[in-house]
């Protein structure tokens, strides 16, 4: 049985979305308002999906690679905090995206064009805002 499909009762080997263990971690982080242990942020997770403590460990590590996360050492391991919520991780994520393009314009004509009515609102909405 792999990583992947432990805990999994249908028999598949249904796998979450990209980012998704990264968001929920945040996520226990943010509702925490305090340092956590990978042990207190695995407690915190939802049950229902399979997961173990090193995932946990990967992606806190991975988190805070990424500026998301702080951590100070407590004993032999490390206390982490949340410096941004979940929707900060996927703006890092779509900005990386983009940069990886050589072009931005056709990238972002096709996102653009790939929302819905309401987001193109509040994408305009925010291109409208002068900052005050």
């Amino acid at each position: 049985m792999t990583e992947a499909t432990r805990g999994d009762t249908t028999g598949g080997s249904a796998r979450r979305r990209p980012g998704a263990l990264a968001a929920e971690v945040l996520s226990a982080l943010v509702r925490a308002g305090k340092a956590l242990t990978p042990a207190e942020v695995l407690e915190r997770l939802d049950s229902a999906g399979a997961r173990s403590y090193s995932a946990v460990v990967t992606t806190l590590t991975r988190l805070h690679e990424k500026d998301a996360v702080t951590r100070v050492k407590d004993g032999r391991a490390y206390r982490y905090s949340a410096m941004a919520d979940p929707s900060a991780l996927v703006a890092w994520r779509m900005a990386r995206l983009l940069d990886a393009e050589a072009d931005h314009a056709p990238v972002l004509t096709r996102f653009v064009r790939g929302l819905s009515p309401a987001d193109e609102a509040v994408l305009r909405g925010l291109l409208a805002d002068d900052g005050d």
